[in-house]
């Protein structure tokens, strides 16, 4: 089996796992003395009650606090420039980022734009940004995660969406890792099945990428190995039963396995195609839009031999012990989605037509053309349109 045997990791951040957790933050040293809070501009972060108790636990540290609750399920640039004049206005010395990857996300363009001057699109080292480097330290970040899907909690970096034009792309920093992750599997036991289920497979594809990524190396196999065990195990019964806390604990720890695995590789082209699909439908939630290209998607390899030994081995990863063709992969990974309530997805849902995928194609290419270096095989425009036109119900 073909594995990099050097490796390169850098994870700054302070990991507290476990249930529970969150009661532990007022114990910990405060990066600061004034928080901006930030959240989404939904409601189960204060109806569930873990606003309250993060404010409680600031209090109880001797940390002064507000709240911004701007940020959108796909977070734009002008949600991130509004954060950042809230941290200005305040005068907040640390940012405190309280729900999913959307809020990690955005919280980290927040940090870059409330110490640097210009706009975001600045420092976005793809697409059509400029690339700039930050000239000045962005605020740190106490990262609280909510659920357990984009890893982002523990990496140092962000994906926006440029509305305008149409880009879904990345900031990039090792200054932009959270200080402080609090994964506490309780916040999690809120989150809808659906929900749960498409961040669950979002966790799942950073490490399947990863593994079968060209840059795939020992450390990341190590965590994409038993990222995949847990998810595969794990997630239908965090569906099934969103207070199942055991089962929840082993989905949270899979993320951040997962995440582990992006600090050491670069994903390949999966997720690159997904990005253009919820950049022109933010509505698009980006477990989604992973799961409903994913058969087609990781057939293209099987059927090109990317790497035959790595899909049998993810397929016995995923519980078919006796798998001795790649193409049991796909079977697993059909028979999850089934267990997990999520094989019937359909692109049309979204708003969705069979004639965006050439400007799909374009714009996967053209924003996102960095993650296809990571394949093992290259595909062609043609073949990109025709992943999309399989995945179309």
């Amino acid at each position: 089996m073909e594995t990099n045997m050097s490796y390169d990791q850098f994870i700054p951040t302070r990991i507290m796992f476990g249930a529970g957790q969150l009661n532990n933050l007022h114990k910990q040293v405060m990066p600061g003395k004034k928080a901006l809070i930030i959240i989404s501009n939904g409601k189960s972060t204060r109806a569930n009650g873990y606003l309250a108790r993060t404010e409680q636990e600031l209090s109880l540290a001797g940390v002064e606090t507000a709240v911004f609750d701007g940020v959108m399920p796909n977070p734009t640039v002008e949600n991130s420039h509004a954060g950042a004049n809230a941290a200005r206005s305040f005068g907040a010395d640390f940012l405190v980022a309280l729900g999913g990857g959307s809020v990690m996300d955005c919280s980290k363009a927040i940090a870059l734009l409330a110490t640097n001057d210009g706009d975001l699109w600045d420092y976005v080292p793809i697409g059509s940004g400029k690339g700039q480097p930050m000239q000045n330290k962005p605020l740190p970040i106490i990262a609280i995660t909510t659920t357990a899907g984009t890893g982002s909690e523990t990496d140092g970096c962000g994906v926006i969406t440029k509305e305008d034009t149409n880009e879904k792309a990345f900031i990039m920093d090792a200054a932009l890792f959270p200080a402080l992750a609090i994964v506490d599997p309780e916040l999690m036991l809120s989150v809808p099945p659906k929900y749960t289920a498409f961040q669950g497979f979002d966790a799942l594809f950073h490490s399947v990428e990863g593994f079968i990524a060209a840059s795939a190396n020992l450390a990341s196999d190590m965590n994409a190995r038993e990222a995949i065990r847990n998810i595969a195990q794990y997630l239908p019964r965090a569906v099934k039963d969103g207070n199942d806390l055991e089962a929840r604990t082993r989905v949270a720890f899979a993320n951040t396995l997962s995440s582990a695995v992006m600090t050491l590789t670069l994903l390949t082209s999966e997720h690159g195609i997904e990005h253009s699909l919820s950049a022109y439908h933010p509505s698009l939630p980006h477990g989604a839009g992973l799961i409903m290209i994913s058969k087609a998607y990781f057939s293209y390899f099987i059927k090109n031999h990317g790497c035959d030994d790595r899909f049998i081995e993810l397929a016995r990863l995923m519980g078919m012990t006796e798998a001795t063709k790649p193409e049991d992969f796909i079977t697993a990974l059909v028979n999850l989605q089934e267990a997990c309530g999520v094989a019937d997805l359909k692109m049309s849902d979204y708003g969705i037509t069979t004639e965006e995928f050439e400007t799909l194609m374009r714009n996967t290419r053209e924003v996102m053309g960095i993650m296809f270096t990571a394949d093992r095989v290259q595909m062609s425009d043609k073949d990109i349109v025709s992943i999309l036109a399989e995945s179309y119900k």
